[in-house]
């Protein structure tokens, strides 16, 4: 199954659901030309919905790590959504969890915009 994504927005925060595969070929493009469409609108707080990532090899992450640093690069920030159990493990293998914030909830993903806003600012 090819990568599918649904972008919406809540509370300024740019949400990208992703559904499929993030693997070389098609899933990467997808999601490199999403971001950049988000960026090319000045939309840079991002969050990446991975609930219905089924599969994610070595050029889907990194892909992801192109993304988040785009993003960073423009001033904002990409944050990690749902990841599956298997997700879990790959981030704890490879470190990403010092690359990436990654959430288990929505809400608590959007929040930590603002508690980055607010720890930035003191």
């Amino acid at each position: 199954m090819s990568m599918k994504i649904r972008i919406r927005q809540a509370n300024g925060v740019t949400i990208v659901d992703c559904r499929g595969r993030i693997d070389l070929g098609a899933g990467t493009v997808v999601l490199k030309d999403a971001v950049r469409e988000l960026l090319s609108k000045g939309q840079t707080k991002i969050v990446l919905n991975l609930k219905d990532v089924n599969y994610i090899d070595s050029s889907g992450i990194g892909e992801l790590i192109s993304a988040c640093t785009a993003v960073r690069k423009q001033g904002g920030d990409v944050k990690l959504l749902n990841l599956t159990k298997k997700g879990h493990d790959v981030f704890q293998i490879t470190n990403l969890y010092d690359v990436f914030d990654v959430q288990d909830d929505e809400a608590g993903a959007i929040k930590s915009f603002n508690a980055d806003a607010a720890a930035n600012a003191a």
